[in-house]
């Protein structure tokens, strides 16, 4: 066996030589020995050893340590200009520092040999955390060993005329790149964790070694990929051989040869019908997950500086990024930074995309925040970098509300990116390159990267990855692969350009190219007259436990939307009552981009550590309304109300009949001003609708609580597992009976507390208003479990196959059955307000004031309300939670019942004002609409900007004077100066598609 071939003795080594492995793999008749014999080839090249030589250890040549080295620890994130005036004592390395979240900086002195003339000169750290180095008051490198970037390269080839003495800082984040968890990376974090700098010396880099170990990597990953079937894996294995026997590891001159052996392989072609895969760095950075904001702000600048310095050196390189309040950040924190990728976006190689204030999550925001979120996005893009985006990107999320597709229409945007569906536990999504269609019609060509990740590392498995699982195959040839360190940041490394360089047209593997989004859509729009289309939600299998984890986030979410909306309203009427009036524009914009921000696919859903938590609710507090004696109200929706309201220093309630978005005085009607407490005994729930038909299905009881074990397998505060359902236990101990708080005339109410377990309370206050159709149910429960889910259910006298969920500015059905996998694996869906069971002529509706997570089920409606995992935080949902919910009987319809308007009623409260101007004794009302199909949704100063949804014709009369036309806009703004059109003393009259989005500019004189 050896005497046949040609074998150095010298590359023999303990065990197994590589000619020995590889020769072994050629000729090897067995599949199972071969396969063997593959994992220790593959283990084997992976360390490169030779007789005693290990080639990958050879990468640095000689060392020279620094001059010093010494370090100052803050507690605080602090700017470079006063870290550099803070004491520092001298560090050795290996002593520890921190804790967790604190900052180390190093000052550090080198001077380069002299004798290093000629040669690549790094400064090699290796430490744990997220490193930055300074030079000469700027950011130039990041420094991650979980990155892959352990060193900065001090020169590429020393010049006498160099500076040899240097002076550098380094800033040392006590976390890593996936925060600090203790075991696992979702895990709480380690707070007390200590930290230290392994390495920090000069050393000479070979470049030579690098190339060398380039070409064996990517040969054994042809074999491993191909495998021995292929003529391309025996001619890899063959090239990888053929290598080892030409080249002294110890002699860098026997290297060219060797190398140019896999040049010959590298360099042959394809035929013209192989796929094409568009290489696109990406460093995809959670702007809150597993760190909070304030670190978010560092991961930006030491992943996008490293970018940098790799555009500088390879001019080809593309890299794709997105969130504008990244961007923003590092424009305030990092202007010189910022400057820099101007200059590269301008260059077209640093490319923004995404056209959105931050990624948000896909199901949760309200359609007026996502509207937003793509009109600060787009408007920072365009500011900043002269262009709108064209791509929505959106790699990392939980779901994809049906409206989208509009809301990228509207905002400019034709073509979506996204990739988180592969994560599907149930069913795999049968296309890659499609047309995705939304609501009302509207399609946007859609992209999923075949490989299945947005942070590949540009080898050969990812590559033909990309080729195999691409679902498209005859109608789409070409796709994306997204090459780069990503979620904790990082980014492309020299390593993953030098991979994908090799193999841009190769035998075997299919051709790539550094490209754009532009270019790889524009290619996809070139051929699309035979893609599939696919219409209606996008629903990730998975993760659907992020509908309810961290419910005071997703209360004070839906809070501020509310608050922001009524505040412009009010804003916008003020400023046409009276034009001295200053229109908050500046604050108002303030408060959006935290509100925007704090809607990030980590943050709304929950799935983040506490800290993160905790600077959430921060930006939430102080935007409630405060009640008092005032002696106005504003009702800010275009439709009259009748409702009871309780005031502050009087006794009892009061009637208050409202008409539409208005000021009116207070009409006074005395409700009973006396309490009485009655005792009763629990029983079943029963509702009697206006009908006269039991709602409630026989023999069950409404309003029941009930509790799940809840352990997903996977990622705890992300996933509920369909297997918790087999652990349904109702609420049933009472604590304290049923009581009557509230006897009747406009309000009666009664208040009782149900037992959860010895730490877990419920109490209900359930209140039934004069002349309103529900039943509302405020609840407080005081939570202090572990790995369980609270629901309440009300089983009903309603038969349908499906059920109808508010979504943004709209709703749609999904099945109450479980037929297929797909229906299956709907068993927790998302939602807004409101969740509707209808049968002919009668339903049930359930709304609610915070709650996202709902399941119909057959005939049982089902309202999702708290959760206790226990990682990333684990306290998350720990302590005192109040929220509402309401079910609604109706007869017809529930578009004839009004449930869309009494749930918007419910989530928008009226506001009592003191007088402003314009609001005196008299009622006025400023705008309304004639269909009830249309829902008046914004109204914002831009001139003013009515947003509607939904519907099908609009007369809306406005009695502002100095109205004197109006034009269509899209999301953006921006007027279509085809479509203007005046006022007439009827009103604006306006045609509707179903579910379609109108915004109109009113022009004032």
């Amino acid at each position: 066996f050896w005497k046949d071939h040609t074998c150095h003795g010298k590359w023999c080594i303990q065990h197994f030589g590589a000619s020995y492995i590889l020769l072994a793999m050629y000729h090897q008749p067995v599949l199972k020995n071969r396969r063997t014999l593959l994992e220790r080839a593959e283990k084997f090249i992976s360390e490169i050893y030779f007789t005693d030589c290990n080639l990958r250890g050879r990468l640095y040549g000689d060392t020279c340590p620094l001059e010093s080295i010494s370090s100052s620890l803050s507690q605080q994130r602090i700017p470079f200009l006063e870290a550099v005036k803070q004491n520092f004592e001298p560090y050795q390395v290996g002593d520890t520092f921190g804790p967790t979240w604190w900052t180390c900086w190093f000052k550090v002195s080198l001077r380069i040999p002299d004798s290093w003339r000629g040669k690549q000169v790094h400064l090699r750290w290796e430490s744990d955390g997220e490193a930055m180095v300074w030079r000469d008051e700027q950011p130039v490198q990041g420094l991650t060993k979980e990155g892959e970037k352990t060193s900065y390269v001090l020169t590429e080839c020393l010049e006498d005329e160099e500076p040899h003495s240097i002076s550098l800082y380094v800033e040392l984040a006590c976390n890593g790149l996936f925060g600090a968890g203790q075991g696992s990376m979702i895990a709480t974090p380690d707070p007390d964790r200590k930290y230290s700098v392994q390495k920090a010396e000069l050393v000479v880099f070979k470049q030579e070694v690098r190339e060398l170990l380039t070409d064996l990597e990517m040969l054994v990953d042809v074999v491993k990929l191909l495998g021995e079937g292929e003529q391309r894996g025996y001619q890899a294995l063959f090239t990888a051989n053929e290598m080892v026997n030409l080249c002294e590891p110890t002699n860098p001159s026997s290297f060219p040869a060797a190398r140019s052996l896999a040049q010959k392989f590298f360099s042959q072609r394809n035929g013209e019908s192989q796929h094409t895969v568009h290489a696109m760095g990406h460093c995809h950075i959670d702007s809150a997950w597993l760190w909070p904001y304030e670190e978010t702000i560092r991961k930006c600048a030491r992943s996008w500086v490293t970018v940098i310095r790799l555009m500088e050196k390879n001019p080809h390189m593309v890299f794709t990024c997105s969130q504008a309040q990244q961007f923003e950040w590092v424009k305030s924190w990092y202007p010189g930074l910022f400057s820099q990728i101007q200059h590269f976006v301008e260059k077209g190689q640093f490319i923004p995309v995404g056209g959105t204030w931050v990624e948000m999550d896909g199901n949760l925001p309200s359609g007026e925040s996502m509207v937003r979120q793509f009109l600060e996005g787009q408007r920072f893009f365009k500011q900043e970098f002269g262009n709108y985006c064209k791509e929505f990107w959106l790699p990392d999320t939980f779901g994809y509300s049906a409206q989208l597709p509009q809301l990228m229409q509207c905002s400019g945007i034709t073509r979506f990116l996204t990739q988180k569906l592969s994560w599907n536990l149930v069913n795999t999504f049968p296309h890659n390159t499609f047309f995705w269609e939304g609501l009302d019609g509207s399609q946007v060509l859609t992209h999923f990267p075949p490989g299945n990740s947005y942070e590949m590392k540009g080898k050969v498995e990812d590559l033909v990855n990309t080729v195999k699982n691409n679902k498209d195959k005859g109608r789409a040839n070409h796709s994306a692969a997204l090459f780069g360190f990503g979620d904790g940041g990082g980014g492309p490394t020299q390593l993953m350009l030098d991979r994908l360089d090799r193999v841009q047209d190769t035998d075997g593997l299919p051709r790539v190219q550094m490209s754009s989004p532009d270019r790889l859509f524009s290619e996809l729009e070139a051929d699309s007259s035979l893609l599939c289309t696919w219409t209606g939600e996008l629903f990730l299998e998975l993760h659907n436990g992020t509908y309810t984890t961290q419910a005071q986030i997703k209360l004070g979410n839906r809070q501020c939307e509310t608050l922001l909306h009524d505040v412009e309203v009010a804003s916008s009427l003020a400023l046409c009552l009276d034009k001295t009036f200053q229109y908050p524009s500046q604050q108002l914009q303030i408060l959006w981009r935290q509100l925007l921000l704090n809607q990030f696919h980590d943050v709304i859903p929950g799935t983040c550590i506490e800290m993160v938590v905790e600077d959430a609710l921060r930006y939430y507090q102080g935007n409630t309304d405060s009640t008092d004696t005032s002696v106005a109200v504003l009702n800010t929706l275009p439709w009259e109300r009748t409702e009871v309201l309780p005031l502050a220093g009087a006794h009892g309630q009061f009637s208050l009949r409202l008409r539409t978005i208005q000021g009116e005085k207070i009409k006074k009607v005395p409700a009973h001003t006396h309490t009485h407490t009655h005792t009763a005994r629990m029983k079943p729930f029963s509702l009697l609708c206006v009908c006269s038909r039991e709602a409630i299905s026989h023999g069950c009881s409404g309003n029941q609580f009930v509790v799940f074990d809840d352990v997903p397998l996977y990622w705890d505060a992300w996933d509920v597992m369909d297997y918790h359902l087999q652990t349904r236990k109702p609420v049933v101990e009472v604590v304290r009976p049923v009581q009557v708080s509230s006897p009747g005339g406009l309000r009666g109410s009664v208040t009782f507390t149900l037992r959860i377990s010895d730490k877990s309370t419920i109490t209900q206050e359930i209140i039934l208003d004069a002349m309103c159709p529900y039943v509302r149910f405020n609840t407080q429960v005081e939570w202090l479990e572990s790995h369980k889910f609270l629901k309440v259910e009300f089983p009903v006298r309603v038969r349908s196959p499906n059920a109808t969920y508010e979504i943004q500015f709209g709703h749609l059905q999904r099945p109450t059955h479980r037929n297929t996998s797909w229906d299956w694996a709907r068993f927790e869906v998302w939602g807004h307000k409101w969740a509707d069971l209808s049968e002919h002529g009668f339903g049930v509706s359930l709304l609610n004031d915070s709650k996202y997570g709902y399941s119909v089920y057959q005939n049982t409606l089902t309202l999702s309300l708290l959760r206790a995992p226990k990682a990333p935080d684990a306290n998350a949902d720990m302590g005192s939670h109040q929220f509402t919910y309401a079910v609604m009987p109706h007869t017809g319809t529930f578009q004839e019942a009004s449930v869309i308007q009494w749930a918007y009623n419910l989530n928008n409260p009226l506001r009592l004002i003191d007088h402003a101007p314009g609001f005196h004794t008299a009622s006025r009302s400023a705008f309304s609409v004639s269909a009830a199909a249309v829902i008046l949704e914004t109204i914002k100063q831009v001139g003013i900007l009515l947003r509607k949804s939904s519907g099908l014709v609009l007369h809306a009369a406005c009695f502002i004077y100095s109205v004197v036309y109006h034009s269509s806009c899209d999301l953006l703004e921006r007027v279509d100066p085809s479509r203007p059109a005046p006022i007439t003393a009827s009103g604006i009259s306006i045609s509707f598609n179903p579910f379609q989005i109108v915004s109109l500019l009113l022009y004032l004189k």
